[in-house]
């Protein structure tokens, strides 16, 4: 295998190369190229942020992330359709994530719920097709940060520029990597097979109305205590109403095309969150302020080290507490992280198995209409 071969495996190829190599002198190769490799993707991740952000500002730093986590599955993934019609796609998905955050921001909590659900829905349409991809994990977070870090007037003009910047880009990377693709089937197609009885379309579904009601919720209860009841402010604290994405990240990352695979998964989104925020407290007060800012940064080199989803869910904690801490203090920020991702966890489980038992009471009523039809 070259060296730039090893560079394109993931964290948990690189390890199993590591420990099925016998010879020490090749695993030593192998333990410098992962080391190389991880601290590459993080000086290539951080070059790209500052860049978007010196460009669009401080406040779009979310463009750079967002940007920057699609060119680096498009590189490699792709839509299960032709790659020209593929091109449509990546259109389509960045004038969402241009317009339907900031449009939610406008409305109210009931209204930015349907919003939500609509442009939900169309990013797992055009970027899910081939659910093995997991494209909708890179499409769907972006439109959430974009939506959490909302901006207005000229910071929102220059969010929009970044992001056409950015869909130019993936475009570009797109049809060269992907352009020998043989599929037939077309952008119209994605639509056409979308059937409500299907797996596939049930999970876009799904994840479109729990991520969009888990951030209604959320909304709902930081109203004004009078118009829902008394308890709201103790809700307000356990829940992270300030950060509502992040109980919408957790649910899209828990919400699987396999419903026994997200339930499996729940608790460690919920524990390891909680692992996250411990390790993130201990840093806290054991470096000193001006290190604070590099907090975030050591949990992406602990990302690119880390094989599983357990070990990635701790060390992603730390980016987000790092900005949430800036905004909220630490203690305020650990909870609102917790209560969201063990709170939006559970309720994902609830809504997953409530959906699984509503299909199959539709199913079976389906097939008795049908052997009612055949008699």
């Amino acid at each position: 295998m070259t060296f730039y071969q090893e560079l394109q495996l993931s964290s948990v190829g690189s390890k199993q190369l590591i420990k099925s190599t016998k010879d020490k002198k090749e695993k030593l190769r192998h333990i410098l190229i992962y080391n190389f490799k991880v601290y590459l993707v993080m000086v290539f991740c951080v070059a790209v942020v500052t860049l978007f952000t010196k460009i669009t500002g401080s406040d779009n730093s979310v463009v750079g992330v967002t940007v920057l986590l699609a060119v680096l599955v498009l590189r490699q993934a792709d839509f299960g359709i032709k790659t020209t019609h593929g091109l449509i796609s990546i259109a389509g998905i960045f004038l969402i994530l241009m317009a339907g955050p900031r449009f939610t921001n406008t409305l109210a909590p009931i209204p930015a719920f349907v919003v939500n659900v609509i442009c939900i829905l169309l990013l797992m349409i055009l970027g899910c097709h081939n659910v093995i991809m997991y494209n909708h994990s890179t499409f769907v977070l972006g439109y959430l940060l974009l939506q959490g870090y909302d901006v207005t007037g000229r910071t929102y003009a220059l969010r929009v520029a970044g992001l056409f910047f950015g869909m130019i880009l993936c475009m570009f990377i797109f049809y060269k990597n992907q352009r020998k693709r043989p599929y037939q089937r077309k952008f119209i197609d994605l639509f056409k097979e979308f059937n409500i009885h299907s797996a596939r379309s049930r999970w876009y579904v799904r994840l479109s109305v729990i991520v969009s009601s888990a951030m209604l919720i959320m909304s709902l209860l930081g109203l004004p205590r009078s118009t829902l009841f008394p308890y709201t402010t103790l809700f307000r604290s356990l829940l992270g109403l300030p950060r509502a994405m992040w109980a919408g990240i957790a649910c899209m990352s828990v919400c699987l095309p396999f419903p026994n695979d997200g339930i499996k998964r729940a608790p460690d989104r919920g524990i390891f969150n909680i692992v996250g925020c411990l390790i993130f407290m201990g840093l806290y007060f054991v470096l000193p302020k001006s290190l604070y800012p590099y907090i975030g940064m050591i949990g992406g080199i602990g990302v690119g080290y880390s094989a599983g989803y357990a070990w990635q869910t701790v060390f992603n904690t730390f980016g987000a507490l790092s900005i949430a801490s800036g905004i909220f203090g630490m203690p305020m920020a650990v909870m609102l992280r917790i209560g969201a991702n063990v709170l939006g966890s559970a309720y994902t489980i609830l809504c997953t198995k409530l959906s699984g038992w509503f299909a199959q009471i539709t199913d079976n009523r389906k097939n008795v209409s049908a052997d009612a039809g055949g008699i």
